[in-house]
């Protein structure tokens, strides 16, 4: 997540002296950047993937599954004293926001397709390892009838509900003074200071707690407002604000760890050089919002089911940081916000705007570039610029930046850093890239376009060049799923830096939000229409609203047809379409990878959503509320459990995949 640094962090109050510093020399650092690495080239297309997992503590006497936030030594044992272990099988392990996450990620990056294998090979003994280190502590730790488990669960249900949600004891008798949520503990948050100082500084800059409000899934039983909200007097103002920031209807969440303590699913694609990158990046923005609402996996928050699939608006919630003037709604207490300007700085707040977006959103500008397919016209949506930036950007006389790239980036700086080291506020621009990447890796967007650094000159290989970032994938169950999704946005990044020259990606971008909205609803992978374009190889940009069965399958724009049987083709894998790979000798787990893309995108099989929205409603304990009880919970761990070992003993591996894929995945 971000930029990790040792240091010592400045409190908002402290850093915000810094913000325009930072900002300037980041941009700085971006030119001796451009500099150095715009003129590489013929880098081969080396990749890679995060899977972010979910440690927790199973009580089989109790019948309740809690996060386990007392393990996070995982992380520094397998960076320390299991370190050989991990490299000897290409695992590199990395911290995440919550204490009680893992991420893993393969110790190199990936060379092509081979056989399809070695993703979910790595992925396997990624949690293979994690597995293995959590038992040693189990053994020394626990008592008899509890044991630790490591999970792919792209939201955990009960995170924040009442009851006992975490494996510490007592987990309110102290105040939880970082974030100062009704409902989570500090312990959810990583230990690592920048965690707790991110949080802490996106309170304050914004002048109250964050607010997110999830639309409740109404049942038989469900009440009209959310019961888990209580009267508190630890902190004035924050918990007076529940009452006015809580919304009829809808489940109420408060804090940086509801958003930041999900799970998922993210690829990173190396392009030839800097002109193929910007161009992948442009062909997969509305691959973003489509494959959200196929990989979706997220229908409960803080022990409610909620009427939406899908973890983004959470995360975005959790992290905005805008003033209420910048978001243009009044204050919750004006009292305590004056005039809705939050904790700016009074020098800084008449250079405020308008921003209409959280800074982990959806993409706001394709980038352009040289193809020939770009139309600035195409940028259709209202986009704040830092006019400083943009200006420097186009008049230097270090590199010359194009107008479309240059406001990209004036468009990322309009943020403020939210947390800066004190030891690193003076930097060499020519060796640092640490000011920019604060600023770039804290906007949180569907791709993210990632620059090298200084090192990355074109002879030197070593370093990595011009790379995408696909980010908005719910994390799956199992390693088979989120291998399968890896393969087929590999397989579609490829055709595009292979095939693409011939395809038109681009349509407005104002239909690109619109379908980032959609794919938030509770079935939108069956239930929803979203714009596609009628054709990628017309000059012309038309679209047409179509369901994701038609986004995958028609045969004039269809993903398949336009994407993956080209590619497949041109690698001699098949000699016109994919189902040809089940006959396949060495590539038949492939052909079942894409199997699950199509039948989910088909309404063949269920999203990830609905099959735990089904599992939570048609449980005994389930009373027809819309609420998670400990024990539906529990059941559901261990449902994910079985999922993840292959063991289709109560047959949910044949509901969550079919027969055929099922019955495949039990002879492998």
């Amino acid at each position: 997540m971000g930029l990790l640094a040792a240091g010592t962090p400045l409190t908002w109050f402290d850093s915000r002296r810094y913000n325009e510093h930072v900002r300037t020399e980041g941009i700085e650092q971006l030119l001796q950047v451009m500099k150095i690495a715009a003129p590489r080239d013929h880098d081969p297309l080396y990749w890679g993937d995060e899977v972010e997992y979910m440690m927790m503590e199973i009580d089989d006497v109790n019948c309740n599954t809690m996060l386990n936030v007392i393990d996070d030594k995982i992380i520094t044992d397998l960076n320390t004293e299991d370190y050989q272990l991990c490299k000897d099988n290409n695992v590199e392990i990395h911290p995440e926001y919550g204490r009680f996450m893992v991420e893993a990620t393969p110790g190199g990056p990936y060379h092509g397709l081979s056989n399809g294998h070695f993703v979910e090979d790595n992925m396997i003994e990624r949690r293979k390892i994690i597995d293995w280190k959590l038992n040693e502590y189990a053994r020394k730790r626990l008592s008899k009838g509890k044991r630790l488990s490591i999970l792919t669960v792209t939201s955990f249900p009960r995170l924040g509900a009442p009851g006992n949600f975490l494996n510490i004891d007592n987990q309110w008798d102290h105040k939880n003074s970082v974030s100062r949520s009704l409902f989570l503990p500090d312990e959810v948050i990583n230990r690592h200071v920048r965690f707790p100082t991110l949080t802490a500084n996106i309170r304050i800059r914004r002048g109250e707690k964050v607010c997110i409000n999830l639309p409740m899934y109404k049942d038989k039983f469900t009440p009209e407002f959310d019961t888990s909200i209580k009267s508190r007097d630890w902190f004035i103002p924050e918990d007076m604000e529940s009452a006015l920031a809580s919304k009829k209807d809808h489940v109420y969440l408060d804090a940086m760890g509801f958003g930041m303590g999900s799970a998922c699913l993210q690829m990173t694609f190396q392009a030839p050089n800097i002109d193929k990158s910007r161009f992948l990046y442009d062909s997969l923005v509305n691959f973003a919002p489509i494959m959200l609402a196929l990989s979706a996996a997220a229908p409960a928050f803080k022990g409610w089911l909620v009427e939406q699939d899908v973890r983004w608006n959470v995360i975005s919630g959790a992290v905005d940081c805008r003033t209420p003037y910048e978001r243009s709604t009044e204050p919750i207490l004006s009292k305590y916000n004056k005039d809705g300007l939050g904790g700016v700085s009074e020098e800084a707040q008449s250079k405020l705007q308008r921003i209409p977006k959280s800074r982990y959103s959806c993409v706001d500008l394709f980038l352009g570039g040289r193809n020939k397919h770009f139309n600035r016209t195409y940028n259709d949506t209202e986009v704040p610029i830092n006019d400083k930036v943009l200006n420097r950007l186009l008049e230097n006389d270090i590199f010359p930046f194009d107008y479309d790239l240059a406001k990209h980036f004036a468009h990322l700086f309009i943020r403020d850093p939210v947390a800066i080291y004190e030891e690193s506020i003076n930097q060499n621009r020519m060796t640092s890239t640490n000011h920019f990447e604060n600023i770039q890796s804290t906007n949180w967007q569907t791709l993210r376009f990632k620059v090298p650094n200084q090192k990355a000159t074109p002879e030197n290989k070593n370093a990595p060049g011009w790379r995408v970032e696909f980010r908005p994938l719910e994390v799956q169950i199992t390693d088979f799923e989120n291998a399968a999704y890896a393969n087929f946005i590999f397989l579609i990044s490829e055709a595009i830096l292979i095939l693409g020259e011939k395809l038109n990606p681009y349509l407005k971008m104002s239909e690109v939000w619109e379908n980032m909205h959609k794919a938030h609803a509770m079935d939108a992978v069956i239930n929803e229409k979203f714009h596609w374009k009628d054709s990628f190889i017309s000059e012309k940009s038309t679209t047409s609203l179509k369901s994701l069965d038609d986004i995958f399958h028609n045969p004039k724009s269809g993903i398949f047809v336009t994407f993956i049987n080209p590619i497949l083709m041109y690698r001699g894998l098949i000699n016109k379409e994919w189902q040809e790979l089940q006959n396949s000798v060495n590539h038949q787990r492939l052909y079942y990878y894409l199997k699950v893309i199509s039948d989910r995108a088909s309404g063949k099989i269920v999203s990830v959503a609905r099959f735990i929205r089904n599992f939570i409603t048609s449980h005994p304990d389930y009373k027809q509320d819309s609420q998670i009880s400990e024990l539906i919970n529990y059941d559901l761990s261990l449902m994910f459990e079985r999922l993840t070992n292959t063991d289709n003993v109560n047959g949910e591996l044949t509901e969550l995949f079919g027969r055929s894929t099922a019955e495949y995945l039990l002879a492998t």
